[in-house]
C-alpha cells in the first residue's frame, strides 16, 4: 500500500494591507524581487519568497512582519492578496506541530533562524543604514493608523516656487493642537485623502516626510510642516492627478485633514556635539533637511554651538522651483556649506547634484573620513550618480570608498530614501 503523500508546511510571507503605507522600501529592498504592487496592494510572491527577512527591518510601520503557516499547496496567491483589505487569520494546520519540531531539531525555532538570516541579508545586500545613528533621540512610532487616525488642522498653506514656475510646491502647516504627536527630524507622516478610489474603496494613506523640527514648525506650537509638490503628470510625462498632493496642496486655512504616525525609526539625526551631517537631496526630498538643518540652527541661535559641520547639496531646475531658496541663501557659510545645483537655467550647461559633489570632492572626502552621517532624499534617478560621485571623491582623497560605505551601513551613518 502507498503511504500517504506527506503535508509540506511553509510559513508564508505576507503584507498587511491595513496598515501598509506603500512607501515601496519592501518592493525596493527585496534581493529577489518577491514583491510586488497593484494601485492598492503590496504582496509577496511565495513561489519566489525565500524567507530572508532583508524587507522586514527597513519597513516602517511593521506591516511587512506578517507570517501564516499553511500547506505549500494551498499557499495565498498573489490573485487574492491583491483583493485583500485586511489578513486573513491564521487557520489551524494539521502537522504544524510535527514542522515545529522539526525546527527545533534543526537548532532553533524558525523566528530565531530568521532573525539572524536577515542580519546577515540585510548586511551584505543594503546601502543605506537600517538601524539609526547610535545618539538619535527615541522616535515614537505607529501612534496613529487608518483605524484611529488623528485630526489635525491646517493653520497654513504657503507656495515655495515661484508664481510662473512649473512647478507648484507647498509649505503646509499642520496643528495637532492638544493631541499627542511627537516627531523627530526624518521622520514621516501619513495623509488619508477623503474619497473613494476607482474601485469604491476609500484611499489609502500617502506618506510625506516632516520638513519642521522636534520642536514643532512654530517652535514650542503642536504643529508641524510638509514639503508637497503638485503632481500632474507621471514621471514618463503622461497627464495624472495626483490624489494626495493635489488634496494636500488645495486646502485652505482652517481644514481638517486626518493624520497616521508617526513613521521611521532610521532616517534620523544624531545628537552629539561634534557630528557632521552631509545632506544630499532634489526637489521636496529637501524636507528632512530642512528639518536638520532648522534643529541646528536653533540650537545654536539658544548658545549652544554645534561642533560638527554642516554641508549641502541641492538640486532643481531652476532657482526660481527650489523650495526654500529664500531661506536657504540666508542662513550663513559658517553655519551650512552649501552647493545648489541647476539643470535647467537658460543659457547655462546643466548642473546636477553629482556635479556639485565631484567640484567640491576635496571637502566631501574630508567631511567622510570623519565623524559624518549622509542623508540622501529625493528621486531614486539620482541615487547611483551620487553614488558613484562619493565614490570618485574617496578615490581621489586615497580612501577605499567600498570599505567606507560598508562600514557607514553598519554604524547608521549613511540614509538613503529615494521614490
Amino acid at each position: 500500500m502507498n503511504a500517504p503523500e506527506p503535508i509540506v508546511l511553509i510559513r508564508q510571507h505576507l503584507i498587511d494591507p491595513e496598515v501598509c503605507i506603500r512607501c515601496n522600501t519592501c518592493e525596493e529592498t527585496c534581493p529577489v524581487d518577491a514583491i510586488t504592487h497593484d494601485d492598492r496592494n503590496y504582496v509577496v510572491d511565495p513561489d519566489i519568497c525565500n524567507a530572508c527577512n532583508a524587507c522586514i527591518s527597513p519597513c516602517p510601520t511593521g506591516s511587512i512582519d506578517h507570517w501564516r503557516t499553511m500547506p505549500k499547496a494551498a499557499a495565498y496567491s498573489l490573485e487574492a492578496q491583491f483583493s485583500w483589505d485586511e489578513l486573513p487569520v491564521q487557520e489551524e494546520v494539521v502537522g504544524e506541530a510535527e514542522a515545529g519540531a522539526a525546527a527545533a531539531a534543526a537548532g532553533g525555532t524558525p523566528e530565531e533562524n530568521d532573525v539572524i538570516e536577515a542580519v546577515q541579508v540585510n548586511a551584505a545586500t543594503s546601502g543605506s543604514s537600517s538601524r539609526p545613528p547610535w545618539s538619535a533621540a527615541h522616535p515614537y512610532l505607529n501612534l496613529y493608523m487608518i483605524k484611529n487616525a488623528v485630526t489635525a488642522t491646517v493653520a497654513g498653506n504657503f507656495r515655495l516656487t515661484a508664481a510662473d514656475a512649473e512647478s507648484d510646491i507647498r509649505h503646509i502647516v499642520l496643528d495637532f493642537g492638544t493631541q499627542f504627536f511627537p516627531v523627530l527630524e526624518g521622520q514621516s507622516i501619513g495623509i488619508i485623502p477623503p474619497g473613494s478610489d476607482a474601485n469604491g474603496k476609500p484611499h489609502y494613506l500617502r506618506m510625506y516626510s516632516v520638513a519642521s523640527p522636534r520642536d514643532g514648525e512654530r517652535e514650542g506650537y503642536n504643529n508641524l510642516s510638509l514639503t508637497v509638490k503638485r503632481v500632474m503628470e507621471s514621471p514618463d510625462g503622461q497627464a495624472i492627478k495626483g490624489v494626495g498632493s493635489n488634496y494636500l496642496c488645495d486646502l485652505q486655512k482652517g481644514d481638517t485633514v486626518r493624520v497616521t504616525g508617526p513613521f521611521g525609526a532610521s532616517f534620523l539625526m544624531p545628537n552629539h556635539t561634534g557630528a557632521n551631517l552631509l545632506m544630499i537631496c532634489t526637489g521636496t526630498g529637501s524636507a528632512p533637511m530642512r528639518a536638520m538643518t532648522e534643529h541646528h540652527r536653533r540650537l545654536v541661535a539658544k548658545g549652544h554651538p554645534q561642533a560638527g559641520k554642516l554641508m549641502l547639496f541641492f538640486g532643481a531646475r531652476k532657482p526660481e522651483e527650489l523650495p526654500y531658496f529664500g531661506p536657504l541663501r540666508k542662513l550663513p557659510a559658517d553655519f551650512i556649506d552649501q552647493h545648489l545645483a541647476f539643470s535647467r537655467v537658460p543659457g547655462q550647461p546643466r548642473t546636477y547634484v553629482q556635479d556639485r559633489i565631484r567640484a567640491a570632492g576635496p571637502k566631501v572626502a574630508s567631511l567622510l573620513s570623519g565623524d559624518t552621517y549622509v542623508y540622501l532624499c529625493g528621486l531614486k534617478g539620482m541615487e547611483a550618480g551620487v553614488i558613484e560621485a562619493l565614490r570618485e571623491c574617496c578615490t581621489a582623497a586615497g580612501m577605499d570608498w567600498n570599505t567606507l560605505h560598508t562600514k557607514m551601513v553598519e554604524e547608521g551613518r549613511f540614509h538613503v530614501e529615494t521614490y
